[in-house]
Parts: structure tokens; sequence; C-alpha cells
């Protein structure tokens, strides 16, 4: 998932924009990007349906608890160390580059984990004033950035620091660069990176400037000055310009990503008295919704508007935009749906209650073809009573909204007995003696308790969950 903001904020930014991209191509045909004319395609024409569908289910067969991690080192910490850095604290965020799993505590501790040793590089807090707030893996230059704030700034500033994965294999992750120092990154200033459009937005609350970074090489491209600017949207190839609201409507401008020149401005009419509860852009198409107002989906090629009933379209908490498949999803009290921009309601997901009812997006992973979504879900009634606290990993066809796997824990044995999708009740699989010669402390239960962060390599074919207690857990065939 991509499009990263991250705030100046005491607290990390909660609900922010997620795009989901698998690559980017193309550029700039007048103000809409070119590539519409490769994504215009039925769903139909992908490969076959039943073949990908099957592939899935195979994939995750056999997915199974294989290993545990632990960010909490209390004796490796530097007696100068801040106190609640040595406090044990939930996973918020995890990140994997290459055999490295990267996992970020909400104390701001975060800490390196080899996939080849199983065991921990380091702590990339590279002085003991540190507090990491969020990691973006740059696959353009294979580097990890860390975005930090610090006591001796009162945490009060962004800092962003990138490191060569080399350098971290190495077990020296302060052998990196800073970024972006001459920008005053304090609240409500932000940095935001953009893996599709390879590009980095800064926003510095003092002077009221946006610029935009080179995400290859963190060369400035060009800013934006204009004081009216309230917010900026990222979609691929151009950007959206949300200006001061007017007596008439709110002016927009669409800018080009790659030069900043201005491709279309209008102005959207709005009702005087009632708020925006979101404005967003998706290609051609502005997605516009009012308090108790309906969705307008309003095309600015042709001012084409289609509308979709309030009691139809609710104000989501997040969205994720498919750009391969012409779709979006929407979160709204733990659950998903799949739209069109013809304002139809395409998908509507089985046996798929997420267990956070807020849609911290690190809960969810989309695979890079766009076809599964990989979420913490709440277990099934029965399940639940047996399990406890457990939840389930959910693996879901996003075009069908058929479940294809999932990772339960046991309702008819004890937890550590058999874990497999199959449920095969321990005869099939010899998941106790794994446990047994394992460093893994805990039961399968206990590891499907409280998940606060997933991450699932594509490339390795192995989910990553991080839990309340500062533990990441590793699930593979």
């Amino acid at each position: 998932m991509d499009g990263r903001r991250i705030t100046a904020s005491p607290r990390p930014c909660t609900g922010r924009r997620v795009v989901a991209k698998k690559r980017r191509r193309g550029g700039i045909d007048g103000f809409v990007n070119s590539v519409k004319k490769l994504q215009r395609r039925e769903i139909s024409t992908k490969r076959d349906r039943a073949f990908s569908m099957c592939d899935a289910q195979e994939r995750f067969r056999n997915i199974r608890l294989q290993e545990e991690y632990d960010t909490h080192d209390p004796k490796g910490y530097s007696p100068s160390s801040l106190p609640f850095l040595k406090k044990r604290s939930k996973i918020i965020e995890i990140v994997a580059a290459r055999d490295i799993v990267f996992a970020l505590a909400q104390s701001g501790v975060c800490a390196a984990f080899s996939r080849e040793t199983n065991q921990r590089i380091c702590f990339l807090n590279v002085s003991h004033d540190e507090v990491i707030r969020s990691l973006f893996y740059n696959k353009n230059n294979d580097s990890l950035i860390t975005v930090s704030v610090y006591a001796s700034d009162n945490f009060s500033s962004l800092k962003c620091r990138t490191t060569r994965i080399e350098y971290i294999r190495r077990g020296k992750p302060d052998a990196g660069f800073a970024l972006f120092e001459s920008e005053s990154l304090k609240w409500p200033g932000f940095v935001e990176f953009d893996d599709v459009n390879g590009k980095v937005l800064t926003y510095s609350a003092q002077d009221s400037i946006y610029k935009v970074f080179d995400l290859k090489n963190y060369t400035m491209l060009y800013c934006i000055s204009d004081k009216n600017v309230q917010e900026i949207k990222i979609s691929p190839g151009i950007m959206l310009l949300i200006l001061t609201k007017t007596h008439s409507g709110v002016p927009l401008k669409i800018l080009s990503i790659e030069d900043g020149s201005v491709l279309k401005s209008f102005s959207h009419l709005l009702h005087k008295t009632k708020k925006v509860d979101f404005i967003e852009q998706f290609n051609e198409k502005l997605l516009v919704k009012q308090e108790n107002e309906n969705l307008q989906i309003l095309d600015v090629r042709n001012s084409e508007l289609t509308e979709v009933s309030s009691t139809e379209f609710m104000t989501p908490s997040a969205f994720i935009f498919l750009y391969e498949n012409q779709l979006f999803l929407t979160f709204r009290n733990g659950t998903v749906a799949v739209w069109n921009f013809r304002g139809e309601r395409v998908t509507s997901f089985d046996d798929h209650l997420l267990w956070h009812p807020d849609c911290n997006t690190n809960n969810i992973y989309i695979t890079s073809d766009q076809d599964l979504i990989i979420s913490y879900c709440k277990s099934d009634t029965d399940e639940s009573l047996s399990d406890g606290n457990a939840g389930s990993i959910n693996i879901s066809n996003i075009l069908t909204g058929k479940c294809l796997a999932k990772i339960k824990a046991s309702n008819s044995l004890q937890a550590d007995e058999c874990w497999c999708s199959a449920n095969c009740g321990g005869r099939n699989c010899n998941s106790r003696k794994r446990v047994e010669a394992s460093r893994i402390k805990s039961t399968v239960a206990e590891a499907l308790e409280d998940i606060t962060a997933l991450f699932y390599d594509e490339d390795r074919n192995e989910i990553y969950t991080g839990n309340r207690l500062g533990l990441i857990h590793v699930w593979s065939n």
C-alpha cells in the first residue's frame, strides 16, 4: 500500500488515505493520465478468475505459525534511553524488504529481524532520544526511510532519514543520512511518500509551502506556495488542489505531478451550510460528499455527474483506490465494500468483519494484483467463545467477496495442535512438533489475539503479524 502521509502532530495520524497500485505507467495526456486507456478494461479480461482463486487457495492452504520475534529487549537499551522506549509496546507498523522484517512499536522503538537467521539484527533508533513514527521502504534505491521526532526538539518536528538495506543487514543503522533538512516539518506540517508516482510531498506550515521531491534521488522538483490551498490529494500522474471554500463552492485545480503545471481549474458547487465529509480524486473522477447529502461522482472531463443516495453510500472512515481494477474500497464500522465509479456496489464480503472498526490500514494488505485482501477479522461466534480474544486472518477475493482461506485457532482441539486452514484436526500436520522445536512461546490462539499490525510478503508468501505485546509472528507454509 502506498501514499503514506505522516503528520507532525503529537499522535500518529489515523484514517489516512491509502493508495493501492501495482506499478506506475505512462504520463499525462492533457489533464488526464494517459494510463487510463490501458486501465479501462473489463474485469473479465484479466487472467482466468477461477484459476486465480484456486491458485490463491493453494498458496495459503498449509500456512502455519513458524516463528516468533520480540521487539522488547530490556537488557539492550541504553541507560540514557527515554523511559517509555524501554517499556513493552504494541506493534503499529510492519514492513518487509528482501529478507528483513521491520517492526515499529507504538513507543517509537523499531527493530529489524533477519528471516534467514531468525535473529534480531539491530534497533533502528540511532540516538537515545529518537522516537520513530513511521517507516517507508523505497524500492527505487533499496533503502528504508524512517520518520522520527526527538526529545531534544520536544517531539515537535518530523525528521527523515534514509538507510540502505545493505547497511541495516550489516547491523549499521547509523550509516544512513538525513533527508529534507531544509524543511520545517512542525505541526501541522507533514511528509507524504507517493510510491505510485515516485514522489515525496512535504508541507511546511511555517511558510505555507508545499514541495515535491523525486523519490529516486530526493532532489526538489517544484514548490506550491498558494496560501489558499487547504488540501492536496495525489493520484497517478496528477494532484488535486482543494482551495479555500467560497460562498458558491470549492475551487479546485488539477496539476501535473511531474512539473506542477496547471492542467485544469474549476469550481464545484456545494451546499453552503453543510460540512464537507470528503473530496477525493481518482484520475478523471472527483468524489464529493457533504454531511447527510448524496455522494457525487463528477467526471471532470465532461462535467457528467452521478449521484448515489446517502442512505446507500454512507461516509466511510477510509478509502483504498484500486487503480488496476478501476474500483475503490470503503471501510465503515468494520465492514468492507467494493464500488465502481458508476456508484454501484459491486462486492460484499463473506465472513469479513474487521477486528478493528476504525480500519487502521496497517491491519490489512492488498496484493499487488489487487485481487486479494488480507485482513485481521473477528472469528465466527462459536469460535470466539472457545478461543477467547483470538481473531482470524482472512484471505478474501476482492472481486467476488469470497473468503478463500482463513488462519484461525482450532475450535475443537488445543490451540497448539492444529491451525492449518484445512482444519485437519492434527491428524495430517506435525504442528505440535513444530511448536516444540521452535522458539515460539505463544500458542496459535495467543498469536491470533490482539493483532495490531499485519503485512504480507508476496515474494516469500509469508504473513507477518504484530500484537499488543510487541511480538512479531511469522505465518508461512
